[in-house]
């Protein structure tokens, strides 16, 4: 990890001018990059495996470094904000109304249309390739076949790099935990863009077609955020999508309600389950909810629905080439036996407390991995994709030479399916087997993800998976699984964790059958739910989706029972996956409960100085040195007399307001309030957020010598009631605050009287577990000390896993 200066509080005036450039414009209120010496060349130095990840505004996005900066989802009260909403008419509030749920039809069309578009170019892209591995080896072709399987796959993977390292870095990897950034108030450039939304899209049909084990479910995620930030910022004037009468939501509460509708769209396209799409939007992605959204995110989801069963009625009419069942039909678990008894539950039990601790030695690994490739993708273009065809080579060589370590098993002659299959996807690969045989190792590898899960699920194929093969097949797929994410394409964790726990669930069934009654798919599908719960931590939302995969209620106990049990025990060892690659990155996001230690501390503990102020009538030079020596991004407004009879706390100004104030001219020669006319030729729509790189620098202004010397009113542009919290308040309650509100500052006051208006100003980095641990190291070594046994557990089982 990068390691990260503390650019987000007040500091030091005298420290780190010199690479403001650096940031441009990023920091937070108010605190100067301190340390050029060796704590700023660390932002050079690349993510070392063992590295403490500091949070700073610099952070990983995708796959390469990216400055980052805090979103204002406070409603922020202005006079003109006021003038705005006192003379806006009926239709026009109608109009906007209006707008959010045609947001949200678009979205769900978008998001719908764009999955089924990434199951039809996989499936036919991938079913064309291994349709001709197939055929060259039933003419005993098999070097040709090796050789056109591994070259298509390594083009396919070149081609994906290609697009994430010169195109969009930020679209690699998952996206969800950007994402899920986004939504708790963290923004970088680039994470939400068009060419982003581009590569993630044709990146993922890639990546998944090059056989990579990999998912396109968290990719999809991020591809429905981008979809709904595209709609939201008004189109992009960038690319010439642009629309005027989109003005209405030029702010960032209303773009993080659209982009929590796109993630649950993502969800829903790519398991075709809106009710689970909705329920991770509520459980994993959003930091705030209210009934309102829940509302149009279930009508987004839905949408989806509507457009993927359209899209499934299209394609059995044999119009969509080799697209078959796809990724969009539901796995059939249908006919698993429900009737259960104790030592079936112990089985479950048993099979959910493994499940839980492989989840969490899974993401244990996960985090060395991509620290570890972080080092070979800050070299360059041409190391990532090095990279990604050095793993696309490795996992062609599994796929098809393991295989034939498997013996040939003769059809069985039940069999409602053609044995060996006839097409290039099918329950029984013949392989290089003679007629009337199957290997069922190839049965898995050479399938498309989606049909291997489909046949580890299938309750019709009782025994013909071998003991031997399941082994083979699971530590194949849990190792290529861990060393595929991080590298420079986008992929999902989602298939690779149901992949591997379904085949320890039918693991685990052959270990049980002599004892237990339930069913081999059935089993499959609680293995999976076990390895879900056990890296991603996720239980309702989880849950759903595999019913709604399945579409089988009657295994709602069970899946029920092993989603708790496997989150309680990885809870044990570590975090979630997502969780712990937002620490990677250095993503600075605040969990929803205040750690123990900040019960400790008080707000006034974490507040630095000095602080940067402007009076309620300030010299244009005064402002216009401030913001070209700093990249501060709200600054405290004090009143003093004579306008007041002591110094008191106006309010909290944004910098992307005062240069909308500047550009307008709006001065006067004396120290005096302007008259309220003078601001009639700017409106509240000149204040709104704009879209990524299109707001006002420092640079556009016309800033001369005589208007330095002149005067600008601040109070009809400040936030009269901004968040404030006294100093003997106690960190942790601050915390809470600070998030629930979705808050970019928040005003630290004194306690007692005789002292300045406002002693700070606290900010999302001031929570952060690293800059409050590196004030105060006896609470590190405190909580260090626990964490490090928690590790020297984990690693014990690691080890006795391995030996």
């Amino acid at each position: 990890m990068m390691e990260k200066e503390d650019d987000e509080n007040y500091g030091d005036y005298e420290r780190g001018i010199e690479i403001e450039g650096l940031l441009d414009g990023n920091e937070e209120n108010g605190r100067y990059l301190s340390g050029l010496s060796d704590r700023s060349m660390a932002h050079t130095k690349p993510l070392l495996v063992k590295r403490i990840n500091t949070t700073s505004q610099i952070a990983i996005v995708g796959a390469n470094l990216s400055p980052i900066e805090s979103l204002d989802y406070e409603i922020f009260y202005n006079e003109i904000l006021k003038h705005d909403w006192r003379s806006r008419k009926k239709s026009q509030t109608i109009q906007y109304v209006v707008l959010k749920w045609g947001f949200a039809l678009l979205i769900g069309l978008g998001t719908g249309l764009v999955g089924f578009f990434n199951s039809y170019a996989v499936e036919n892209i991938a079913g064309f390739k291994l349709l001709m591995t197939t055929t060259l080896m039933s003419k005993n072709r098999y070097l040709e076949a090796f050789l056109a399987y591994a070259g298509v796959n390594i083009c396919l993977a070149a081609a994906a790099a290609a697009l994430c390292a010169f195109i969009a870095p930020a679209a690699a990897g998952s996206g969800i935990p950007e994402v899920k950034a986004y939504l708790n108030g963290v923004d970088a450039h680039y994470i939400l863009a068009p060419s982003t939304l581009f590569v993630k899209i044709f990146g993922s049909i890639l990546g998944v077609s090059a056989g990579f084990v990999v998912g396109k479910e968290g990719p999809m995620v991020h591809t429905g955020a981008c979809i709904a930030s595209l709609l939201g910022q008004g189109g992009s004037r960038k690319y010439h999508l642009t629309c005027s009468w989109l003005r209405f939501f030029k702010n960032d509460r209303d773009r993080r309600d659209m982009i929590t509708c796109g993630a649950a769209a993502g969800v829903a396209a790519a398991f075709r389950a809106p009710v689970g799409g909705v329920l991770f939007a509520l459980e994993e992605a959003a930091s705030w909810w209210r009934s309102a959204l829940l509302w149009r995110t279930f009508f987004t989801t839905a949408v989806v629905a509507v457009v993927l069963r359209v899209a499934i009625q299209f394609c059995a009419t044999g119009k969509c080439g080799l697209f078959g069942e796809g990724g969009l039909i539901m796995y059939d678990v249908g006919s698993a036996n429900i009737t259960y008894s104790a030592v079936d539950i112990f089985a479950v039990l048993l099979l959910g407390a493994v499940g839980g601790i492989l989840g969490s030695i899974y993401n244990y690994l996960v985090d060395k991995v991509v620290r570890t490739y972080s080092i070979v993708n800050e070299k360059g273009p041409a190391f990532k994709i090095s990279l990604v065809v050095t793993i696309a080579l490795l996992t062609s060589c599994c796929f098809y030479f393991l295989p034939w370590v498997a013996h040939c098993i003769p059809c069985p002659s039940d069999s409602t399916s053609a044995c060996p299959s006839s097409d290039e996807s099918g329950e029984y690969q013949n392989f290089q087997c003679p007629p009337g045989y199957y290997n069922d190792l190839a049965s898995l590898f050479l399938n498309t993800n989606d049909d291997a899960i489909r046949n580890l699920f299938s309750p019709k194929i009782i025994k013909e998976f071998h003991i031997s093969s399941l082994f083979i097949y699971f530590a194949t797929i849990y190792c290529l699984g861990i060393i595929t994410y991080g590298i420079a394409i986008p992929s999902g964790l989602f298939i690779p964790v149901i992949l591997a726990g379904a085949t320890y669930g039918r693991l685990v069934s052959r270990i049980f059958e002599l004892i237990t009654t339930l069913d081999r798919g059935l089993f499959a599908l609680l293995g999976a739910a076990s390895f879900l719960g056990g890296t991603m931590r996720m239980t309702v939302s989880i849950c759903v989706i595999l019913l709604e995969l399945t579409n089988d209620l009657l295994l709602l106990p069970l899946v029920m029972l092993v989603l708790l049990v496997s989150k309680t025990v990885a809870d044990s060892f570590n975090k979630g996956v997502y969780d712990l690659i937002l620490q990677i990155k250095g993503l600075p996001y605040l969990e929803a409960h205040a750690e123990p230690y900040m019960k400790n501390l008080v707000a006034g503990d974490v507040v630095s100085g000095p602080l940067i102020t402007f009076s309620g009538i300030e010299k244009v030079g005064i402002i216009w040195h401030a913001l070209s020596a700093t990249g501060h991004n709200g600054f405290p407004v004090i009143d003093e007399p004579p306008f007041t009879d002591a110094p008191e706390l106006c309010g909290l100004v944004l910098r992307s307001h005062l240069l909308v104030l500047l550009k307008e001219k709006i001065f006067s020669n004396d120290k005096n309030f302007i008259d309220q006319s003078s601001f009639q030729r700017i409106s509240a729509l000149d204040f709104g957020k704009a879209g990524s790189g299109k707001g006002i620098k420092l640079e556009d202004l016309d800033i001369d010598e005589e208007d330095m010397d002149m005067y600008v009113d601040l109070h009809p542009i400040t936030n009269a009631s901004p968040y404030t919290v006294v100093e003997t308040m106690p960190l942790a309650k601050a915390a809470i605050i600070f998030r629930q509100h979705g808050l970019r500052h928040m005003c630290v006051v004194p306690k007692s009287q005789g002292r300045p208006p406002v002693v700070g100003i606290l900010t999302r980095h001031d929570f952060m577990p690293e800059h409050v641990l590196g004030l105060y190291p006896h609470i590190k070594s405190q909580k260090q000390s626990l964490g490090i046994s928690v590790k020297n557990i984990l690693s014990s089982v690691l080890k006795c896993c391995i030996h």
